[in-house]
């Protein structure tokens, strides 16, 4: 089954609320409506003809140091795995470093599980841009709700405020 892209401002509709607040700053983003149950990077891809290597994934971390909890998005591509208790751990300066618990991250978040995406996340919060995410010229990521798809530019997604681009797989 084909994906039906239009502008992203045009159907806010298909988008979490902080996701719709933020996609009119994003040139070029576009959305396409998908069947929810669908929204796992595998299923999706599989379904809609998407490859993996142009999927990216939204990982919220959750780092530690000194009784503090902070939050971070990571960027990879859906071929990658983030390398959280060293790269990740290391960048944000924490003791300890994990996936955010889910109740967390879509609390925090205002965004569902499985479609949580970089764009409307707190603006405290830094955006790590796996180095191959920043160059690729499309990536296909969540929209804040499992119902959508964003596709956006991999430089759209590094040129966030708060992004950071480095080489994120371990």
């Amino acid at each position: 089954m084909a994906l039906h892209w239009m502008p992203a401002t045009e159907r806010t509709d298909l988008l979490a609320d902080p996701v719709a607040a933020a996609v009119g700053d994003i040139e070029g983003a576009e959305v396409a409506e998908i069947d929810p149950e669908l929204a796992d990077t595998a299923a999706f891809c599989e379904r809609y003809g998407v490859t993996l290597d142009e999927s990216a994934n939204c990982v919220v971390v959750a780092a530690k140091r000194g009784g503090e909890t902070r939050y971070a998005a990571c960027m990879v591509l859906a071929t990658m795995r983030v390398d959280v208790n060293g790269v990740v751990r290391r960048h944000l300066d924490a003791r300890k470093a994990s996936f955010a618990p889910m109740a967390d991250a879509v609390e925090l978040t205002g965004m569902e599980y499985g479609g949580i995406t970089p764009l409307g996340l707190p603006g405290d919060w830094p955006i790590l841009v796996d180095t191959r995410v920043a160059e690729h010229p499309r990536v296909v990521i969540g929209s804040g709700v499992r119902r959508s798809k964003l596709a956006v530019s991999g430089a759209a997604l590094a040129g966030l405020k708060h992004a950071e681009v480095l080489p994120l797989a371990g």
